[in-house]
């Protein structure tokens, strides 16, 4: 079996849910940033990376999630936006806000899903913890989205497609599921 380090990242990466309150290095962001500079994308680049560390800000996109999430029609998100103690960001210091050009000629949710790849790899490689929210991006849809894409400075006709929370893990150890059987199929 072949194994070198990048597989081995790939497969001991786990979406963390508890952080430290302490903030992540300006070198770390910027590592992980840059990470997401280099994923694949359709030619042109069309994506924008908005690092939040503002702990009010945070707070601020947390509650205007939750108060979207009361508004939809599903019960699971109406729940989680009635949980006081729900935490969309989980406590993690720092979030990464992957935006892509609505004017790019290609569709752009594969880019920047590909972008946050890197960044979530990126964080494990260098012993952050991370985790892919999209909950954090319903604050978009509340009342207070128009004025939070202002303040973010989210260039205009950008979309928030993604984002990704980043801090020190709280517990070193995580546990690895087994994969699940069947889900490859061979035809040679």
């Amino acid at each position: 079996m072949i194994v070198n380090e990048t597989l081995k990242i790939i497969q001991q990466r786990r979406s963390i849910r508890s952080y430290q309150e302490e903030q992540i290095k300006e070198e770390e962001l910027q590592v992980v940033l840059e990470a997401g500079l280099y994923a694949p994308n359709a030619g042109d680049q069309a994506w924008h990376f908005t690092a939040v560390q503002n702990r009010a800000l945070l707070e601020r996109l947390n509650l205007a999630a939750k108060e979207a999430a009361r508004q939809m029609p599903i019960e699971f998100l109406k729940e989680l936006g009635n949980n006081d103690h729900f935490n969309c960001l989980y406590g993690a210091p720092t979030l990464i806000i992957v935006s892509g050009s609505e004017r790019a000629p290609m569709p752009l949710d594969a880019d920047c899903a590909a972008a946050t790849q890197n960044l979530l790899l990126a964080a494990e490689s260098i012993g952050l913890g991370s985790c892919w929210i999209y909950f954090v991006l319903m604050a978009f849809d509340s009342p207070q989205g128009p004025a939070l894409r202002r303040e973010l400075k989210i260039p205009v006709d950008y979309k928030p497609y993604d984002s990704v929370v980043l801090g020190y893990k709280r517990d070193a150890t995580v546990h690895v599921p087994e994969r699940k059987p069947n889900l490859i199929t061979y035809i040679r």
